[in-house]
């Protein structure tokens, strides 16, 4: 085995095509761009995906390990002895010029160093250098959230030069760039890569000039199938379980109750936890929309019961009303008559009485002129002809006010049996293709 550069010398290996670096470096000023007082550098950029590790929805950024390659020619760096690429240790970039080519939109970057800079210098005979460097860099992503979780993001990278103007420097995608490697096969917990694009732009700074841009803009689909099964069903699930209280007797209190609070305060932590890992947001996001929802239909539960409860009290109190207003009339009917019979019986007694005194001193009237006794037999049935109308009329007078009130309260259950679950079903249609289509 060979060990290092001596055992080609000792080999007597040729290696004369290489150059001599330090004649070729001689002379050469790391300051100044190829060509500076000519036309600009042409820069060729290529990319190469090796990961996206984190995408934050709280911070609104992702993190990227990027290959990034940049060529240009540099003419003081051309050798024509041999037609050979010559691969150059990373040490050796510090050198030469480069690029000062800057993530725009990062937040942090940095370099990868184990075991050595992840850096690589390719020089080739008519001065052309291929210069490739490994990238971290956590980068700002605007994200539109109204329709969380079920929207589309799009992330760009943006690479343009700091120092340089569109006067010395103008990058452009390498013809070799007509996909992104590695983009393809990246596989994101929460994300979806649907689509990607290159972009080539001129900025326009009214302080330092005029610069070139490039970006590479990619669409993103979130996944749903996790946000369904944490966040959909168990809201889905609270509002079925405060259903069941309509199933449950009036008569149990505790139960209905307790199920109701349950089920509100469940749905109230749930909504939080969801929101935790979100940003403080003034926009309404669909997931926020839903929780809502099953929110207003497990409170409503709740108020069903407090409203059917109190719709029982309130008749069980008018029946118990209705039945001592009639225990009192019956009772007042009822003396009534028989003060009426001992009228009666003292009239006819004081009848017989004048009768009696007549007959001693008059002849004998015959029976049907008696005042006592027909005036008396004609005036009962004419009171009880008055009372009818009364009694008819108190009759109808609280049959109005029954018709007034609620339906029965157990009627009240049966309703919303139905018009609950019809109800949701029918949000959930709107809702779904509202923020789906």
């Amino acid at each position: 085995m060979l060990s290092d550069i001596g055992d080609y010398v000792g080999k007597d290996i040729q290696i004369s095509w290489l150059p001599n670096l330090d004649e070729l470096m001689k002379g050469y000023a790391r300051n100044f761009r190829p060509g500076i007082g000519g036309p600009p550098v042409n820069v060729a950029m290529a990319i190469e995906v090796a990961s996206i590790d984190h995408i934050s929805e709280a911070n609104m950024d992702y993190t990227m390990t990027v290959y990034l390659r940049q060529s240009w020619h540099d003419d003081r760096l051309s050798f024509n002895h041999t037609n050979k690429t010559l691969g150059l240790d990373s040490r050796f970039v510090d050198k030469l010029w480069v690029p000062d080519t800057f993530i725009v939109n990062a937040k942090s970057a940095w370099f990868h160093d184990v075991t050595v800079e992840n850096k690589l210098i390719r020089l080739q005979p008519n001065g052309v250098i291929l210069y490739s460097s490994r990238i971290t860099s956590t980068v700002a992503c605007d994200m539109d959230l109204t329709k969380y979780p079920m929207d589309e993001q799009e992330c760009m990278l943006d690479l343009e030069s700091y120092g340089y103007s569109s006067e010395d420097i103008v990058y452009h995608w390498s013809e070799s760039q007509k996909h992104i490697h590695g983009l393809d096969k990246l596989e994101l917990s929460q994300f979806t890569i649907t689509d990607y694009r290159f972009v080539t732009e001129m900025m326009n700074f009214k302080s330092a000039g005029r610069f070139p841009r490039l970006s590479l803009r990619f669409e993103l689909r979130r996944n749903r199938g996790v946000y369904i099964i944490q966040s959909y069903m168990p809201s889905i699930l609270l509002v079925a379980m405060s259903w069941v209280s309509f199933w449950i007797s009036q008569s149990a209190v505790p139960a209905r109750v307790s199920l109701g609070i349950t089920t509100v305060l469940t749905m109230t932590t749930l909504m939080v936890s969801a929101r935790s890992s979100l940003p403080r947001a003034s926009a309404i996001k669909a997931l926020d929309v839903y929780f809502w929802i099953c929110y207003v239909f497990v409170f409503a539960a709740l108020i069903e019961y407090a409203f059917a409860h109190y719709n029982a009290d309130y008749r069980l109190k008018e029946k118990a009303k209705v039945k001592a207003n009639k225990l009192s009339s019956e009772s007042i009917v009822k003396n009534g008559k028989q003060a009426m019979v001992l009228f009666s019986l003292s009239v006819t007694g004081m009848n017989q009485g004048v009768m009696i005194s007549n007959r001693q001193g008059r002849p004998q009237r015959s029976g049907s002129e008696i005042p006592g006794e027909g005036g008396s037999e004609e005036a009962e049935p004419r009171r009880r002809r008055s009372r009818q109308p009364e009694e008819s009329a108190d009759d109808k007078k609280c049959c109005s006010k029954c018709a007034c009130k609620p339906i029965d309260a157990d009627t009240i259950d049966i309703y919303a049996r139905a018009v609950f679950p019809f109800t949701f079903a029918v949000v959930n249609v709107i809702y779904w293709v509202a923020y789906t289509m």
